[in-house]
Parts: structure tokens; sequence; C-alpha cells
């Protein structure tokens, strides 16, 4: 049996007689009109058609009267006549509206070739462009077959004699084109086809007998022999780029493809073939019934009797025949309009519909032909829709066969397309694992699985117990070729008891938080989670040991000190680290891990020692807290010698100068734990020196608080007072402590002597012996300060009086002016002058110039101005009370404050008169006088 015979018949293809056009009257020139009703209703070409070819739009024919026909796809057909006997041969481009035709003009073998521009018109009939005789020599041959390259640039004519000629160069013009004969044989030529690849053009020759190809775009025209088989006349054509622009050659026994340099795959279709056509993908071949007896291709068709013919269409890539059909005397095949047509000897014209893809389909699925349903949608280029719907009525199918494994094989391949839940119930039955694991691997390297598929997959892998496939699924190369979620992967891992794979994910795939909740809560393994935290970069070692610090510090204390110690100095991850290198100087805020130290005190003190000996700058918290952690074990500790150095490392601590602005929390830290060298330390330096006087006085230490009055009784003065009324109160004898306070008191002058008795009263034990000594040295003082005082007053009244008879001459008598030069250029005064009452006389130019006011003189000014600022700052000063008070209370004598804020005015208004003059000579009687009081002021001051 043929292998053709094998293929499966299909009807994917519609035929039809072709029906003349609406309005059309039936009367095809040189037709014989038929009797009966159908005479106008299908399409009758003219008789006597030789030939026959398509492109740009129309169907041509050329008959025996030389006329060469149009039929357009209105089917309104037109002619012209081309040649005056026949027409042989035509040939139209499919990229230019070039016709290129053979046919003869007179009698005998002498063909000629014209070239037509259906472009142009010449008389109303499309142009000719050149006309040249087809025959290169002097020996008459026939012509066999003709063909055109699409560039217009060759043209190749083949003979019965075996010979082809090749026209190089614009084949429209006679001036540009070359005419040489290529190939000699001696077998008639039957086929020729040009072929395009890159740059090269490649020329097949078919003869009766043999194949042959030649490269004709370069010089020498190099030959291949490709098969001694040929093939008949119209039995060769060239296929489409999806074919691979292979070389067809129908011979009777198989069909063959040929390259322009090797042969290429065979099909063993039998039969006489007659016509080879190549459509869309298709082959299409014409042959004749075995059944009837075998003619020859060169006997002429007139002599031929009407038989019957088979047509099929062969789908050569999905190996099927996509239509076949008997036709009587078919004269050509010819592709056009996006249909096939097929001319018989009748004139009528059948056309082959190619159905629609869908339709083709349904057609396969009734059939459950799915497999070449696939292959069928893939060649017609269908979408990926398409296709995944294929798939999922061929699983569908396969799987209500019970092919499982074929099922979901087919389901894979619509992944991206169909939902994956829908493939997945189908395939949760236990006995069907292994089908659901191919599905979800595949899924998962799609990159298109969710966190539920990977977790169902992962659960495949572990009931399954298949490690290895375990392992191939989660130990990729790189970060690229991870499609699953690595979180979702871990917990189902770590759920299942698979810790090491869990473990491998989180540390390829830096989960550090996983790698490690996996070592220290399932595996337990404390040293190697410190070892990677020591491994990763500082940000992500800073927080993991913020989070893990406890559980570690509790298993590993020593080594979780150490690396504490590195994070937060001068942090820089281990050589097996991955991650880059981190700049020097990065360090974690140690304050922020003391909370893990919470039952571990020898290594926090060992932490916070070695933190404030490496890095002196470190947070308060450390040095707060190592103080508070001296502070308990010197509290706690029994031995008198290690008792000494705890209390000298506390006082030592307290002194590093780290707790200035922490004062109160370091002195509550003391006071906690009775550190009293602490306390008395911290008091001094906060200068609470009332609190070091109140300690000494609970511990009735009457040295010390003399030695504290005498150390900073400077800055408070109030101590002494304080230590007298200390001693006052004791009933024991403190004579020697009382008159050391009263000595002190009396060379500063702190207290009022009466306010000394007073305090003093309530002491038994203290005699006026005691106070003796103070009281006459203070009565002598006073004494002394008494005679002073009248001293001075009387000076003060004398002057007053003396000040005041001035101001009485001033406002009674008259005023001489007797000064005879100006005061300021020592010339003799002129008039006019100025003259003041002052003494001062000036000359008009002097005074204009050097005078600031008309109201002033120019020599008294500068110290009248020293009066008037003080008598302005004593009125800004007189509601000063908050200042009087303090000096009222820090003086050692009360009473000259109280005179001096008297004389600044404070306690009585005073009202200054600066009426402006009325004219340089007459001067106010009364400003005068406030000037002069002024001026005597000053000098008696």
């Amino acid at each position: 049996m043929a292998a053709y015979l094998q293929w499966r018949r299909f009807v994917f293809f519609d035929k039809e007689l072709v029906k003349e056009p609406l309005g059309n009257d039936g009367a095809t020139p040189g037709a014989t009109p038929t009797s009966g009703p159908a005479a106008s209703k299908f399409l009758c070409l003219p008789p006597g058609i030789t030939v026959c070819d398509s492109g740009r739009g129309s169907v041509v024919f050329g008959d025996m009267e030389g006329q060469i026909w149009f039929l357009p796809r209105s089917l309104q057909l037109t002619g012209f006549q081309a040649y005056k006997l026949r027409v042989t041969h035509l040939y139209q481009l499919k990229q230019h509206n070039i016709l290129a035709s053979v046919g003869e003009d007179e009698e005998g073998i002498n063909p000629l070739v014209k070239i037509w521009n259906l472009e142009k018109r010449d008389g109303g009939n499309p142009l000719c462009t050149r006309i040249f005789p087809a025959i290169p020599g002097t020996e008459p041959t026939v012509v066999s077959c003709l063909t055109v390259h699409e560039n217009l640039n060759f043209m190749a004519i083949g003979f019965t004699d075996g010979s082809v000629t090749l026209n190089k160069g614009d084949i429209t013009r006679d001036r540009h084109s070359k005419t040489q004969i290529l190939h000699k044989g001696n077998y008639p030529i039957t086929g020729l086809a040009f072929r395009q690849a890159g740059k090269t053009t490649h020329l097949f020759v078919v003869t009766t007998e043999n194949v042959q190809s030649y490269i004709v775009s370069g010089k020498d025209y190099p030959r291949v022999e490709l098969d001694t088989h040929g093939c008949g006349l119209r039995c060769s054509a060239l296929s489409d780029p999806s074919q691979d622009l292979q070389f067809i050659v129908a011979g009777d026994e198989c069909v063959y493809l040929y390259q322009p340099d090797e042969r290429g795959p065979c099909f063993a279709f039998e039969g006489h073939k007659l016509i080879a056509h190549w459509f869309r993908g298709y082959l299409v071949i014409v042959s004749r019934d075995r059944k009837v007896s075998p003619k020859s291709e060169f006997t002429s068709r007139d002599s031929q009797s009407s038989d019957k013919q088979i047509l099929n269409i062969y789908d050569l890539c999905n190996k099927f025949i996509a239509y076949s059909a008997v036709f009587e005397d078919i004269v050509d095949v010819l592709a056009e309009w996006g249909s096939l047509y097929v001319l018989t000897r009748d004139g009528r014209v059948h056309a082959l519909q190619e159905k629609d893809t869908q339709t083709k389909l349904e057609m396969l699925f009734r059939k459950n032909l799915f497999e070449m349903a696939i292959n069928l949608a893939k060649s017609q280029h269908l979408d990926s829709d398409g296709l995944a719907q294929i798939f999922m009525q061929y699983g569908d199918h396969l799987y209500s066969k019970g092919n499982h494994d074929g099922a979901v094989q087919q389901y894979i391949r619509t992944i991206g397309k169909l939902e994956p839940s829908y493939v997945i119930r189908k395939f949760l039955d236990a006995q069907r694992i292994h089908n659901l694991t191919a599905y979800l691997q595949t899924l998962h390297r799609q990159s298109l699985a969710n966190a539920d598929h990977t977790t169902l997959l992962l659960n495949c892998y572990t009931k399954l117990k298949d490690s290895s496939k375990l392992e191939e699924f989660i130990k990729t190369k790189s970060e690229s070729e991870v499609h699953f979620d690595v979180e979702i992967a871990i917990k189902v891992l770590r759920q299942a008891g698979y810790y090491s794979h869990a473990l491998y994910l989180a540390e390829n795939h830096a989960h550090h938080e996983w790698y490690l909740k996996i070592q220290l809560e399932d595996i337990k393994n404390y040293q190697e989670a410190l070892r990677y935290i020591g491994r990763l970069p500082f940000e992500q070692a800073e927080s993991n040991m913020k989070r893990y610090g406890k559980i570690l510090m509790h298993h590993i204390p020593e080594q979780m000190t150490q690396l504490l110690k590195g994070l937060c100095t001068d942090y820089q991850p281990s050589l097996e680290g991955r991650g880059d290198r981190e700049a020097p100087g990065c360090r974690a805020n140690s304050e922020e891990f003391i909370p893990i130290f919470a039952n571990n005190p020898r290594e926090l003190k060992a932490f916070l020692e070695h933190m404030s000996e490496v890095q002196p700058d470190s947070p308060q918290g450390i040095y707060d807290t190592l103080l508070e952690l001296r502070l308990q074990n010197w509290a706690h500790e029994k031995d008198p010698q290690i008792k000494e150095k705890l209390h000298a490392e506390a006082i030592s601590l307290l002194k590093s100068g780290r707790f200035c602005d922490v004062f109160d929390k370091a002195l509550v830290l003391c006071q906690m734990h009775d550190f009293q060298d602490g306390v008395l330390y911290l008091y001094e330096q906060g200068k609470l020196y009332q609190q070091i006087m109140h300690y000494h006085m609970q511990h009735e230490q009457y040295r010390q608080v003399i030695a504290v009055c005498e150390r900073h009784g400077e800055q408070e003065p109030s101590l002494w007072e304080q230590a007298l009324s200390y001693f006052a109160r004791k009933e024991e004898d403190c004579k020697e402590y009382v008159a050391a306070v009263l000595k002190h008191i009396e060379n500063k002058n702190l207290m009022p002597p009466l306010l000394v008795v007073q305090t003093l009263a309530h002491n038994s034990t203290a005699t006026l012996s005691v106070i003796r000594d103070y009281l006459v040295q203070k009565l002598q003082k006073q004494s002394q300060q008494i005679a002073q005082d009248e001293l001075r007053v009387r000076r003060y009244r004398e002057e007053t009086t003396r000040i005041r008879q001035e101001i009485q001459e001033l406002k009674a008598s008259p005023k001489i002016f007797q000064k005879t030069k100006c005061s300021i250029c020592n010339s003799a005064l002129e008039l006019p002058s100025v003259h003041f009452l002052c003494g001062h006389s000036f000359h008009q130019h002097c005074f204009e110039s050097y005078s600031e006011s008309d109201a002033d003189c120019p020599t008294c000014l500068p110290e009248n101005r020293k009066v008037m600022d003080m008598i302005r700052a004593q009125e800004q000063k007189q509601d000063l009370h908050d200042q009087f008070q303090h000096q009222l209370k820090c003086s050692n004598d009360s009473f000259s404050v109280i005179a001096d804020y008297f004389g600044r005015g404070v306690f009585n208004k005073l009202t200054l008169l600066t009426d402006p003059p009325t004219a340089r000579l007459s001067v106010s009687l009364e400003s005068g006088l406030q000037r002069d009081l002024l001026m005597h002021s000053r000098r008696g001051t």
C-alpha cells in the first residue's frame, strides 16, 4: 500500500461552480450557449484555452486564436489580440503588473516572447514593451516552459530540445537585457523556477529525466545535479517559506522536494501526475485515475478524450489529505483571491474555498484527532488561547479514557491559559499524585505558581518521599531560576520535618529569620545560629541579635558576649560570609543590648567594662548600668578586701565625669545602695552643700561640719549660720566649735549680734564667756562705725548749706558777667557774645560752631551730661526691687544698701525741669539754677 493511502482524508475545502455575476446575460465571447434554464447560471470560459496563469487580482488565459483573456474578481471577462495565431505560454508576475507571454504570429516554429505592461495602454490594449524571438539560434524548437524572476532581471525559457535560455537584465527593455544559453541537454525541459536566498539567485531546471540547479546571480553559473528523476510538464512547483522554498517535482512514483544543493524529503504519492501546484502551504496534485490508460504529456490536448482525473490537496506538514475530488479533463489549477480554481475542458470553473480553521478543528474534534488538530492549529498560526483550548479538550479526552499520564501532559501545555485549579482537582486522588506533581513542577518552572501551588507541590514530594526530586526542585543555581515562593517553601518543609532542606533554602535565599528560627527552635543548634549571625551584614546581624539575643545568651553566654562586643565596636562579617564587607566603623548602639544580659550579670559586667574601655563615647546607659552593677556587687560583697576594691571601682567610675548630665540618677543609685562616699561626692559635685552639712550633722561629725563650712562658706555663707544653730542645740560641751563659728561670723559679719545671742540662748551649756569676746569686739566695731558716720553727716550738712546759699544768691541778686575772653578761643570778647550763669562767655560764632544746643554751655556740658545720665540711671533702677532685695540679703552692711537706694531716689519721686530757653541771652533763671545745682552736686560728690 502506498504511503499516502495511510494519510487521513478530510474535506477541508468547499467545492462549487463559479457563477456569472448578476446582470450578466451569459453571452461569453466565443462560447456556445447551451439550452435549458442553467445556461446563464454558471461561468463558461471561451473555447480553445491553451494556457492559464494568475496574479495581481486576475486570472489570465491564452487561447488557440492568439487572444489573451483577463478574468478579474468581478468575473467580467475581457481580452485582446496578442498574437496572430496562438498563445502557448503565460507568466503573470505577482509583485509587478507585468505579463510575459509566448506565442506565434506566423506558421512554423518561430515562437515570440512579448512583455506586456498591464498598467499602461496602447489603443485600449495593454502596452507591449518588448518583443523578441524565443529561439536564440537558428535551429527551430518548441518552447516548453517559461518563468520570470520577480525582480524583473531574470527570465528563463525552456525548450523541448533540452536547452534553456536565460535573459539577464531588465526584461522589459531590449537595451538592458542579454540572452544566453544556460543549459543544453537531451531531454525536454518540463519545469523552471527561480529561488532567491539572500543575494543569491538559483534556477531550478527539471527535465523528463533529471533535476539540476544553477546559480544565476554570479558569472560562471555553477550547476548542481540534484537527481536523476524528472517529471512531466506542469508537474513542478516552488513551495512557500513554510516549506523553506523547496522545489517540488511530482514524479509518477514519488513527489520529491529539493534544496538548491541537495535533495530533501520525498512522499510516495502514486499515480500518473498531470499538474503540481502549491497553494498556501498545501501541495495540489492532479493525477490520472489508474483505471484509465496513461497518455503522453506532449500529445495534443485535442486528441485526448474526456477522462476522469483526481485532484488531491496534501498538507505535507501535518501528513493528511485536506481535500480529494474527481474532475473530468482538468485544464489547469490556479490560485487567486484566496481560493483554488479548477478549470475543466468544458469551460467551467470550479472554486475550492478552504474552510476556516475553527471549522476544520471541529471536524477533527468530532473524530477525536486531537494531535492532528494541534498540528493543524500550529501550522495555521492559531493564537495561544486557541491552542490551549485544544490541549484542554485533548486532555479531557485522554482523562476520560483513563490515560492520566497522557492527559497531564496535555494539561501541562495549557499552563498560562487554563486555570490551574481545573487540572489540580482532577488529580487530587492519592493514586494520581505523581501526575499532579508533574503538573505542579511545570507550573513552577514557568513562574506561574502561587503560594498554594508551592505548598501542594512540596506536600506531594514529602508524601512520595522523593528526596531527589525535592532537592532538584529547591537547589537552583541562581536566584533567577527560582520559580516558587521561597518563604512558603521554607514553611512547608519545616512543618514536614525536612529541616535540612528548609535551612538550605533559607540560607541561599537570605531568609535569615527563618534560618535562625529553625536552628534555634527546631534543631537547637545554638552554635551554628550564632556563627550564621556573625556572617551577616551589619544591619541584619544587629536586628537578629536583638531578636534572638536572650535565647543565645541563655545557652552560650560567652560566645554571645564576644559577638556583641564586636558588633558594638567595629563590626566586620566573618570571611565566609557572602555579603560585601562593611565599611570600617559600623557599630551598633550598645545600650540597646543591655536587656539581653538580664540573667547574666557576670557577662553583663564584662560587656559594659569592655565598652567603657574600648569606646569611651558609649551611650550614657552603659555607664549607668555599670555603676548600678558595681554598687550591687559592693553592697552584697562580704570579703573586706574585695569590697574595698569594688568601692574604689565605683568611686573611680563616679569621678570619670560621665554622670554630669544624669546627676540625679547617679545620686539615687548611690542612696539606694547606701554608698555614702558616692553620695557625698555627688553632693559636692552638685554644689549641694546643705545636704553635705546635713549628712555630717546627722552623723554628729563636728569637725567635718566645720570643714564643710570652711570649704564652701564663701559660696554659701548661710552654712555658718546653720552650723551655729546646730551647735547651739547640742547639750554637750561644744565651746570649741562654737568659738570657731563665731570667729568666722565676726570676720565676715554674717549675723547681727542680737541674732547670735538669741541663737545661743537655746543651749543650756553655753555661758556668757563663750560669746564675751565676740560681743566686745562687735561693740567696739560698731562704736567706731558710729563715729565715722557722724563725721560724714556733719560734712554733708555743711556742703548742703553752702549750696543752698549759692542758689539763693542766684535767685535774689543780679549776675555780673565780667569775662573778657571767649572760653573757647581765649580771644577778647566782642559783640555779639553769649553768656551763661555758670560764668562762661563765648563769641557768638564760636558758640554756634561748638555748641550742641542753645540751652547748654559747651564747657559745662560734659560734666552736666554725666550728672544727668546718673539721674536717669537712678530713675530706671528705682523699680528694681529684686535687685534691691538680693543686695540687701547678701550685703554685710544692710543699712548702707538702704542708704544707697535712698540716695538714688528709689523711695521718692525725682522730677527734672528741662524747659527750653527762649533766647540765647535771656536764659531762664530756673534753668540756670537747675544747671548750677547739678554742677555743685557733681562737685560735692
